[in-house]
């Protein structure tokens, strides 16, 4: 069987690649080309734990991952893809007060859909795709549907992340690493003599100011308390997102924090900790990853950031739209990211919070 791994130049994907050929599959690599420079003209390199920046390191480092694999190779340009899916969506998002989630777009789009077909595009025969991401898949029997669920070292557990593939696309999804811990990936890494075993992670998709992607003109506004009281100034209300507390500069006696964001108005309210909390949220564009989608309310473990525990709630969809009310009140609920639905540790599904 053929199978398509996905390198980006580091380590897990590198890992994944070597474990497949170990197993007998015949593997080729390719890489999704993202970085287009006229778009972000002033970025003259690329921050070490970023995914979005000048590439020509992580190809270097992927050619050299498929020269030690003994693999072909091939970069495959979704520039254009990228930048239409995944940047516009960052802009329009922050332009309405919200806070995106360019790592679940760039995956559900670009990674797991542009990429393996420009690369079929591109005359590359594969049955299989794979990723370097912790995470399972496993065909369940008495369902006869494929279930995504947590990886085994859930510390490096990137559901979340993966929560809006679907039934298409786990069925011909192949994830190496689901039952293997990172510093096992590290040491097969180390012990073939991979020169990217101890390479950083990527952890954000950017690590430069995203004004520098933005790029919106000052539009300076009212920072008000919950009476409507205005306290300051800002200069637009994307450099917010809900729960920050440095650098309003606002004085006062008790700590300040965003709790609400008025893009129609322009206005950024603040408020104390306790205003942060909130016991319900409203989840719409709901996509169904390990289960039919339903109708009938259902008790389960969300997720409504990728650094946050599951907690607790009752869920009900009613047409496409889900309210999920928590057992506890949970803090700094953002509109933009996505609240993610498990059972144990099989992902459910998930969709975007209003």
């Amino acid at each position: 069987m053929k199978v398509l791994v996905g390198l980006s130049g580091g380590v897990d994907s590198a890992v994944a690649a070597y474990l497949l050929k170990k197993q007998g599959y015949e593997v080729i690599g390719a890489m999704m080309s993202i970085w287009d420079s006229s778009a972000l003209p002033s970025v003259k390199e690329k921050g070490v734990n970023a995914c979005l920046g000048p590439e020509e390191d992580d190809i270097e480092s992927a050619q050299n991952i498929a020269k030690t694999l003994k693999i072909p190779f091939k970069v495959i340009d979704c520039r254009d893809e990228y930048k239409q899916v995944v940047l516009e969506y960052f802009k329009n998002e922050y332009k309405q007060g919200r806070t995106p989630n360019p790592c679940i777009m760039c995956n559900t789009y670009i990674k797991f859909g542009v990429l393996p077909n420009l690369a079929q595009k591109a005359g590359i025969d594969f049955d299989k795709f794979a990723t370097g991401h912790y995470a399972k898949i496993v065909f369940d029997e008495p369902s006869q549907l494929y279930q995504m669920r947590k990886a085994k070292d859930e510390n490096k557990d990137q559901t979340y992340f993966l929560y809006r593939l679907n039934q298409k696309n786990l069925s011909k999804t192949l994830f190496p690493l689901g039952n293997i811990t990172k510093d096992e990936v590290r040491k097969t890494a180390q012990e073939i003599g991979l020169s990217v075993a101890q390479k950083p992670d990527s952890q954000d998709f950017y690590c430069g100011d995203y004004n520098d992607i933005l790029q919106f003109p000052v539009q300076s506004g009212d920072i008000v308390d919950k009476s409507g009281k205005v306290l300051g100034k800002h200069k637009g209300i994307w450099n917010y997102t809900i729960g920050k507390r440095r650098g309003l500069g606002i004085s006062s006696k008790e700590p300040l924090y965003v709790i609400d964001i008025l893009a129609k108005k322009n206005v950024i309210v603040v408020g104390g900790k306790d205003d942060l909390y909130s016991q319900s949220l409203t989840a719409r564009d709901i996509s169904w990853c390990s289960i039919q989608p339903t109708q009938e309310p259902f008790r389960a473990l969300v997720k409504i950031r990728q650094q946050n525990d599951a907690a607790f709630a009752e869920i009900s969809v009613n047409n496409g739209i889900a309210q999920a009310l928590f057992d506890a009140p949970q803090m700094s609920i953002t509109a933009g990211q996505s609240a993610v639905f498990y059972k144990d540790d099989i992902v459910l599904g998930g969709g975007i919070i209003d």
